[in-house]
């Protein structure tokens, strides 16, 4: 199903790319006025452009040259080509260079139709936490560091150039924007390094907005239609910047939204997510004036995140695979246009002008300099972002690369007849100018900066690791290779070459590994802990495939796993355990739910808050037995027995760590886990019989319609037997006064007196329900669980009927002990006022209250 998801999404997308890069009169009146030659030129120059960008990829990868640029240089080959054959008349080839002219690169279509497709694409892969980590240093390099490098290019073009401040400036935000397009292109083709990624592609992505902001700001300025204060300027940045992430954000959680209610409807969340990056696009910068590009940017960055919680895994793929292929197709159209374009802007480019460009790049490059190993090393010093190696900041310093969105803002001004013609060809030389320089000079040799700091390389643990599995996949290859030596037909002396040079790639990964022996053991233990994580994950991801559980759990587990991922990658064993308790710990979402029953007496929340953490437990459990018993054979071709040892155990200690948060509320609601276990089970059993009835219709004993009615008729029963119980969280006043002994006894127009004066409140384990030396302000009567009095050498435990806190209201005296709560505990809370008035009402609670104080003593 997933090829022709596929296949149609990229014949789709073609047909669009075709269609709005047409000129810009109807289709109807072109084919009136022009004929047939109106539909097929511009079909057959894009089809063209797309199977030069295709034959390319060889190429590129034979010479290890990044594909973008050659794509860049093979557009401006054409459009030299172009003009050196526009007068001839060659079959075919004249035919294929006249369809140039049948549609252009303009700003528009740069902006529209390209942009949010790159951006969206680019985004789409990132991973949304390890952005955060680093959102300080790209915030400031985005938006502070354009502004920086704006002003020093513009203060230094001024004095070279005959043009005035504003206009320098005007160049200096359009050539400061570091394009995620091409950024990304490269960092792709040259693999690298995930944190130095998220670095560079976050930066770029978040700039492009700033420079096009600036850009506006700018150009406004030069047409006499915006406010120059600085002020006015700031408050519009930041209307534009975060107008755009609100407008972004809300779109793409409602497509969440919609995703979750289609259901497995592949086709359709594809479209959908091609839907949402146009549209976030438009609806920012068309018709709400906010950033475009950081609206399309916050909505693939949710869609990454939140979108594989409403998307099963295997269709989530297929969406990823068709956005890699729109990507590939806008990204190679848009850079054989920008080559296209080159010749045409710089044939006309006069010796002054050249050594203006190079004052341009000498200046981009300092200001960027002093950005990166200026500023930013401040930012560090100030703990306001983390380390980043020297290593890493050189890549930064000279990966900055610059394409479409510099170029489209440059054309923006090339169209604008409101501008000074000889700035308009000012700036459309300086830029194109400089982003040739980047593209051909930048990026053909960043490789060789990554090299110099042995960025290229593997980590010693990686290595390892990698040696190990060399090693290990050699032995299967050497007994498969032997086994089929005997039914092959080939030279005995090939087949012991063949054989030879696999032991010897064999034995040299051994000896590699015992170089490594030094390793400490916490390093191998690392990497038994990462790959329980991403297996742990796998089984969420197998889990939310197969609709056992719902797309909100499975998105909280997939960000605890992430949390012990982090956790490993920053503390090692120390960072795992503390991850798991932090997963296992009450997040403010439960404490506001908590804040809000005692506060307001509003339990729905609560019940919710708990309602889900039962839920994840109950499938945090089941998935780390099923990671307990499957991952032990795995780890053993990797790790030795004592790290095997070390690794189980720490999974073995979490287990019993999410087992004993589980029993606490199975403890609590028994009836609750009840019916939440037997709806677990029937819904695996419901998908065992669906995958049941696949099974057999593959097989051809039934066919697909039989198939389908039957998978129909298990939903529509699905959807009937198994409803979602709701969590009662016994808090109903009357119920729990009845529960207590003492209030039991006394008459029902007493209790109702009683239950007009307490106030229900639950307690979780570990929760303080007082601490010493506090001032006392109401005691407390246990209804249902248990709590701890802690006092000096001795703890009591008190349950269902008991009371505590009494002394404190009737000696007016601090409170003498801490008093923790066992378990989830139901306490019906008698604040002082009310208290006094009970006693005074009923003596002989009084007289009861009194002398179970004095026999305890506390």
């Amino acid at each position: 199903m997933s090829k022709y998801i596929n296949a149609l999404s990229v014949f789709m997308t073609t047909i669009a790319i075709m269609l709005l890069v047409l000129p810009n009169n109807s289709f109807a009146s072109e084919v009136a006025a022009a004929g047939e030659h109106a539909t097929w030129s511009p079909v057959f120059g894009i089809t063209g452009l797309l199977a030069l960008a295709v034959l390319m990829f060889p190429i590129a990868n034979r010479f290890r040259f990044p594909h973008t640029v050659m794509l860049a240089i093979v557009g401006s080959l054409l459009g030299v080509a172009k003009l050196a054959l526009e007068h001839s008349n060659i079959p075919f080839i004249s035919d294929f260079f006249l369809s140039f002219d049948s549609f252009e690169i303009t700003s528009d279509l740069v902006f529209f139709v390209f942009l949010p497709a790159l951006v969206f694409e680019s985004a789409l892969s990132i991973d949304v936490r390890r952005l955060m980590e680093d959102i300080a240093p790209i915030l400031f390099l985005a938006i502070i560091g354009l502004i920086v490098s704006t002003a020093f290019v513009g203060l230094v073009m001024q004095a070279v150039v005959p043009f005035s401040l504003v206009v320098c400036l005007l160049l200096g935000a359009i050539v400061s924007a570091t394009d995620p397009v091409a950024v990304v292109a490269i960092f792709k083709d040259l693999g690298a390094p995930k944190r130095l990624a998220i670095l560079v592609e976050g930066e770029s992505l978040f700039n492009d907005a700033t420079a096009i902001v600036a850009f506006t700001l700018l150009s406004g300025m030069l047409l006499g239609n915006a406010d120059t204060g600085i002020v006015a300027g700031t408050f519009a940045f930041l209307k534009v910047f975060i107008g755009g992430i609100i407008v972004g954000y809300l779109l793409a959680r409602w497509f969440c939204a919609i995703f979750a209610w289609l259901g497995e409807i592949p086709i359709a969340k594809t479209t959908l997510s091609i839907t949402l990056a146009y549209l976030s696009f438009i609806v920012a910068e068309h018709f709400l004036h906010v950033s475009g590009v950081m609206a399309v940017v916050t909505a693939a960055l949710v869609i990454g995140s939140q979108g594989r919680s409403v998307i099963s895994p295997s269709n989530w793929h297929g969406l990823h695979d068709v956005w890699e292929q729109i990507g590939f197709m806008a990204n190679s159209i848009i850079f054989l246009l920008v080559g296209l374009a080159v010749p045409v802007i710089m044939r006309d480019v006069a010796a002054e002008q050249w050594l203006w460009l190079v004052i341009l790049l000498v200046a981009a490059f300092i200001a960027r300099a002093v950005i990166i190993f200026g500023l930013l090393p401040l930012l560090i010093k100030a703990k306001l972002a983390g380390q980043v190696s020297i290593g890493y900041r050189s890549v930064m310093f000279w990966g900055g690369l610059r394409g479409a969105v510099s170029l489209a803002l440059a054309l923006a001004v090339m169209e604008n007849s409101a501008f000074d013609q000889e700035m308009r060809s000012f700036i459309g030389m300086m830029v194109c100018g400089f982003v040739l320089f980047t593209l051909f000079v930048n990026a053909t040799t960043v490789q060789f900066v990554m090299k110099m700091f042995g960025l290229d390389k593997l980590s010693a643990a990686d290595e390892a690791v990698k040696n190990k599995a060399l090693s290990q996949a050699l032995v299967g290859v050497s007994k498969k290779a032997e086994s089929y030596a005997e039914s092959s037909e080939a030279e005995v002396e090939f087949v012991s070459e063949v054989q030879e040079s696999i032991n010897e790639r064999r034995n040299t990964a051994v000896k590699s590994i015992d170089n490594a022996a030094d390793l400490a053991k916490d390093t191998w233990s690392l990497i038994g802990l990462k790959t329980a994580a991403q297996k742990e994950k796998e089984i969420y991801a197998r889990m939310l495939d197969q609709g056992l559980i719902s797309s909100d759990s499975a998105r909280r587990l997939f960000a605890n796993t992430n949390d012990l991922l982090d956790g490993v990658k920053l503390n090692g064993c120390d960072g795992y355990q503390q991850a798991t308790e932090r997963c296992l710990k009450f997040n403010w979402n439960t404490r506001s739910a908590l804040w809000l029953q005692r506060k307001c007496n509003i339990s729905g929340p609560l019940s919710k808050q708990l309602a889900r953490r039962f839920e994840d437990l109950c499938t945090m459990v089941t998935a780390q037995r099923e990671l307990k018993h499957s991952l032990a054979p795995g780890l053993r071709e990797m790790l030795d027995e004592s790290t095997i040892t070390t690794v189980s155990n720490m999974l073995d200690d979490r287990l019993q760590y999410s087992q004993r948060e589980q029993q606490a509320l199975r403890s609590a609601y028994p009836e609750y886990a009840n019916l939440l276990e037997r709806r677990m089970f029937a819904m695996a059993v419901s998908r065992m019989e669906s995958n049941e009835y696949t099974r057999i219709a593959k097989s051809g004993l039934i066919s697909s319609e039989v198939k389908d009615q039957l998978v129909n008729e298990l939903s529509d029963r699905t959807s009937r037997q198994i409803t979602k119980p709701v969590l009662d969280l016994g808090l109903n006043i009357t119920e729990l006064v009845a529960k207590v002994p003492m209030f039991s006894e006394l008459d029902n127009q007493v209790q109702r007196q009683i239950v007009a004066l307490l106030k229900p409140r639950l307690l979780i384990p570990g929760e303080a329900l007082m601490r010493v030396g506090e001032t006392g302000d109401a005691m407390y009567f246990v209804s249902t669980g248990a709590v701890s009095v802690k006092l000096a050498g001795q703890d009591i435990t008190l349950g269902s009927g008991d009371f505590v806190g009494e002394i404190a209201l009737l000696s007016d005296q601090p409170r003498n002990a801490d008093v923790i709560s066992d378990a989830y505990s139901d306490v019906l809370v008698l604040h002082t006022k009310d208290f006094r008035t009970l006693m005074d009402a009923n003596p002989s609670l009084r007289e009861t209250i009194n002398r179970i104080a004095q026999e305890r003593g506390v």
